[in-house]
């Protein structure tokens, strides 16, 4: 009620980090594994994440019983790293987030792992698709989806969903300015490597999109719109005084663009934000609260 008084609009907050794992990446990843041929999962398994693909993939591989293989960078998350191998995957660190990408492409070369990208992949984006299917079976008169941007596929999924039931309704992706992978890319109208990321929000940190995730935002995402590192932060703190959730900065992403007047919304629309993600640990959660 507050959050909704506070932006004007019918405010509805999608819980994505709730799901298991902690973030929306667990709807893809399983998705694809069981689109998989039985010498594809014998092969193994190979991705690269920050951090919420690399737990969803040794998740679901685990539960598969399948080998998983995941490049992070070495500046990850502890905990993401460590929940990753908890959840039973294998992890390398590796350089930056361009750098863990040539790591993993060079393992899949070297051991003909089956890769399983974290966004560039239509089972994937199919699989986050669910996303914008919940939304529209609970709230089919949604005006409004705001979905966070790493490198693409949520916002893809999401997108194709809404629009396919209910073809009016708007969808805007958030990215942080330190991070822009899609806006980039939609402003060159090519795919843009990025040569630097500077963000909290590491979850939105991809270094570049892919073509078939720019394919879907270019026909059905409404508006890319950038936020700062501070109004991320403003975010974070505002869903756990007000909603208590504990949202990482990439989840809380959406919210934020909506707080600081980033999206177009009239007064008294349904809007629906998606808290892509909550995998937040206790040191950075106190660093936020500063």
């Amino acid at each position: 009620m507050a959050l909704s008084q506070r932006t004007g609009v019918d405010l509805l907050l999608k819980a994505e980090f709730l799901q298991k794992t902690g973030s929306f990446k667990v709807r893809g990843v399983l998705h694809k594994i069981r689109q998989l041929t039985p010498a594809q999962k014998a092969a193994g398994l190979v991705s690269v994440s920050a951090g919420n693909h690399a737990a969803a993939l040794a998740f679901a591989a685990s539960a598969e019983g399948v080998k998983s293989t995941i490049v992070m960078p070495a500046t990850a998350s502890p905990v993401k790293v460590q929940a990753s191998r908890d959840y039973g995957g294998e992890i390398i660190l590796h350089g930056k987030a361009a750098d863990a990408f040539d790591k993993m492409e060079e393992l899949r070369d070297q051991y003909g792992y089956t890769l399983i990208h974290p966004y560039n992949d239509h089972d994937i984006i199919a699989g986050h698709g669910t996303v914008g299917l919940e939304i529209m079976e609970d709230m089919p008169d949604t005006d409004v989806v705001i979905v966070p941007i790493g490198g693409g596929g949520l916002i893809a999924g999401v997108a194709a969903a809404v629009k396919a039931m209910r073809p009016e309704a708007r969808v805007y992706g958030v990215e942080p300015h330190g991070a822009p992978t899609v806006r980039a890319a939609l402003d060159a109208n090519e795919i843009v490597r990025l040569e630097s990321i500077q963000t909290i929000a590491d979850g939105l940190a991809a270094p570049m999109s892919g073509d078939i995730v720019m394919e879907h935002i270019r026909q059905l995402v409404d508006d890319v719109v950038l936020v700062s590192d501070e109004e991320i932060k403003d975010a974070v703190r505002t869903l756990l005084v007000r909603c208590k959730f504990m949202v990482e900065p990439a989840g809380a992403a959406g919210l934020a663009a909506l707080l600081n007047g980033h999206i177009p919304v009239s007064t008294g629309e349904r809007v629906v934000v998606v808290l892509s993600g909550g995998n937040l640990d206790l040191e950075r959660l106190r660093a936020l609260l500063q």
